[in-house]
């Protein structure tokens, strides 16, 4: 820790270690007042821990910690998002902003502070790994029916637009696109999560075994065997088909939990979602994200004006659904989005080179 006069270069970087704290127990406690019970505990445990850390810098800073630091664009972001949006999505950029560890080579901070933004990481991604569960059925949906219906139709587009065709025959061509690519990833999302559902349901207890528990031989226990089958070892399903029997020699009924359900996660099952639901998903983000490249010809531009405008009407849309992806997995969003824009683009030149062959071939 600086033992000397800080120099202005100090001051400001412990000026800026302060405006981060406070932007993020704000967040924090902005967050714990829209949860209830544990989560809300978390959080203000969290928000807590940022307090201390700002009143370390601000011993080191006395009389020019005040006035308080402004906070940044990206902090105001951040406390506008933790207002407005989904918990997960602000802890998904708080869990990003913690995995940095501002303080591994921070020589002002206290020696804790670096393990605490360390473990801080780890309970937001705890946190935020609830939130991520419930979206992965229609935000999965979504997000990949918008990204194929820019990269398919786009792709689509620039092939037909090769070729050297007239502009009403490549919007007629991206308007079908469009409507069969739309169907076929409904259709293909509510086979899915249907099939996904009927597996869940064939693992369940069948409903007349809770009511076929009284007539067991007690001798044989065939109980036991549902047991073991369930994941059980030889001793626990013994212990366990006992003491079911037992109560059921007593009160003349089964528990109600007396037939275990299948061995998977609640959460696992709360993912699968309503096979409509995640069918419109996908059918309404398909056709939403295959409508952008046919904009440009439905407006009446025409040749190499309607291609560049669909080509960066897409890449606009490819960077923002990429990010999105990046911040709630807590990668980098400008990473993602580049990702998804080389894609989408690689896609799009690779079909407009064979429109080239094609129509000088005299297909087109």
């Amino acid at each position: 820790m600086t033992t000397t006069q800080p120099t202005p270069a100090d001051l400001r970087r412990w000026r800026r270690h302060l405006a981060d704290e406070h932007a993020n127990m704000r967040a924090f406690r902005d967050l714990a007042a829209r949860r209830q019970g544990e989560e809300r505990a978390i959080l203000t445990g969290l928000a807590d821990a940022e307090q201390r850390h700002a009143e370390h810098w601000e011993r080191l800073l006395g009389e020019r910690a005040h006035p308080a630091p402004h906070p940044t664009i990206a902090h105001r972001l951040q406390t506008w998002l933790a207002r407005r949006f989904g918990m997960v999505f602000v802890l998904a950029l708080l869990q990003r902003s913690k995995s940095d560890n501002q303080y591994a080579g921070e020589t002002d901070a206290a020696s804790s502070m670096a393990a605490d933004e360390q473990v801080h990481e780890e309970v937001l991604r705890g946190l935020a790994a609830r939130g991520r569960l419930q979206l992965s059925g229609n935000f999965r949906a979504a997000v990949f029916g918008a990204n194929d219906g820019l990269v398919s139709n786009l792709a689509l587009i620039m092939g037909m637009a090769g070729t050297g065709v007239s502009g009403a025959v490549v919007l007629a061509a991206g308007m079908a696109g469009l409507l069969a690519g739309a169907l076929s990833m409904g259709a293909g999302e509510y086979i899915s999560v249907r099939s996904a559902r009927e597996l869940l349901a064939a693992s369940q207890p069948a409903q007349g075994t809770q009511a076929a528990l009284g007539a067991l031989d007690l001798q044989a226990n065939e109980l036991e065997l549902v047991y073991r089958a369930r994941g059980l070892d030889r001793d626990q399903a013994r212990s366990r088909a006992a003491s079911v029997l037992g109560q059921v020699q007593v009160a003349g009924s089964a528990p109600r939990d007396a037939v275990p359900v299948a061995a998977t996660d609640a959460d696992e099952q709360d993912a699968v979602l309503n096979p409509w639901g995640a069918a419109l998903a996908s059918f309404g983000f398909f056709a939403s994200g295959a409508l952008i490249p046919v904009l440009p010809y439905l407006l009446g531009l025409t040749g190499y004006a309607a291609a560049g405008v669909a080509m960066l009407a897409v890449g606009i849309a490819l960077l923002v659904t990429g990010g999105v992806v990046g911040v709630l997995s807590g990668a980098s969003p400008l990473g993602r989005g580049v990702r998804q824009l080389l894609i989408g683009y690689g896609a799009a030149v690779v079909t407009y080179l064979l429109g080239l062959a094609f129509g000088a071939a005299g297909i087109g």
